[in-house]
């Protein structure tokens, strides 16, 4: 009999999902024996609670930043929300417990802090031997992934693993595997297919400008102000879900100076950041990981208060990334690193001297390990 994995993240266009995806694909990759199951869990559980959540978090980030970073790892206010947090893990656990004993996996994954949450209250109610796995997606953990059932916490810093160790995590409970990232990302494409594939110079640089699969931040003002600069080079966009945004690039591409290719969501990521020369892009956790696996030099802008900016401080102390405080801002250091090529060969080296590119093997190693206890 196969063993079975269950994997929880929550919302598909999400670097949760990014990680449940790697580790899924790592898991068929190498252990095509071991049963694979990946669930939006909150989606399963309560899909009409999900979209109201979810939407609700969008419209907060995008129009009162400010209230998410109040809210976000405020230990006040994840102490007053513990009793709210059992009463939603109460009510959800029936549809979970129903899940668990149809599946009846040998071991439980969890991308995002909810699922978590929810995982290590069943255990203390129905299966306390049930292994239960974190993979946190950013570089530095929060309050909200704080619970004693808990098997193991994968982390990408040293930092995040002292946080877990001063929040009474035991140290042997962490390991600093690094963010999952698809497999495809190890892989090297014909570098002149590429170009063709994409229809790009491939005698010109290219600025790839993301702002998340949202399409979030100034993109419009930052594709402006690149667009503005006296140098030769050629830019592609890709808006994720944010058809408004692509629909105004589209339509407005024709009259920028240099050459630009515009996407919506694009599903090889992986191919179109090896021919790149610099990434623009908000710093979430995947998006920044995956480009550090490519030896990608990154500028980074208007990260999401909270998770990203904590994000932003991690590669700006590491020297992996420059960031700009605004879409002009971004411009001028676009420039810096088209002109000096001493400080853009630096950076890449420096990415390159401290990226983790198993850290999917490695994560996954140890939940087959798990399975076999």
């Amino acid at each position: 009999m196969s063993s079975k994995i269950l994997i929880f993240y929550i919302n598909q266009y999400s670097g949760h999902f990014r990680a449940a995806q790697a580790i899924e694909q790592t898991i068929k990759l190498n252990s095509p024996n071991v049963d694979v199951l990946t669930l939006d869990s909150f989606n399963y559980i309560n899909p009409v609670a999900s979209k109201i959540i979810y939407n609700s978090y969008l419209s907060l980030i995008r129009k009162t930043p400010e209230v998410w970073e109040y809210l976000y790892d405020n230990p006040n206010i994840v102490k007053k929300s513990q009793k709210f947090k059992e009463l939603i893990h109460k009510y959800n656990s029936i549809k979970l417990n129903s899940l668990m004993k149809e599946y009846n996996p040998d071991v439980v994954v969890c991308t995002q802090a909810f699922p978590c949450g929810l995982v290590s209250n069943y255990k203390n109610s129905y299966l306390p031997d049930l292994p239960l796995v974190a993979v946190l997606t950013d570089y530095y953990p929060h309050s909200f992934w704080l619970y004693s059932n808990v098997d193991f916490y994968i982390v990408a810093s040293e930092k995040a693993r002292l946080r877990l160790v001063k929040e009474g995590i035991s140290k042997e409970k962490i390991k600093i595997y690094g963010i999952p990232i698809v497999p495809e990302f190890l892989k090297a494409d014909n570098r002149e297919n590429l170009y063709s594939v994409y229809g790009l110079n491939q005698k010109k640089p290219i600025i790839l400008i993301m702002g998340g699969s949202q399409g979030l931040g100034p993109i419009k003002k930052i594709v402006f102000y690149i667009d503005k600069l006296d140098l030769d080079f050629q830019v592609v966009v890709i808006t994720g879900i944010n058809n408004k945004l692509y629909k105004y690039l589209i339509k407005k591409r024709k009259s920028f100076s240099h050459q630009t290719n515009v996407f919506e969501y694009f599903d090889h990521i992986e191919k179109l950041m090896q021919i790149t020369s610099i990434l623009v892009t908000k710093p979430g956790g995947i998006t920044t990981s995956e480009a550090i696996a490519k030896g990608l030099p990154m500028v980074i802008f208007n990260p999401i208060p909270g998770q990203e900016k904590n994000n932003a401080k991690f590669l700006l102390e590491k020297g992996m990334a420059l960031k700009a405080d605004t879409p002009e801002g971004t411009a001028v250091l676009v420039k810096e690193l088209l002109i000096n090529k001493d400080q853009y060969n630096h950076i890449k080296d420096t990415i390159n001297k401290n990226k983790i590119i198993d850290s999917s093997l490695k994560i996954t190693d140890l939940i087959c390990s798990l399975t076999q206890n």
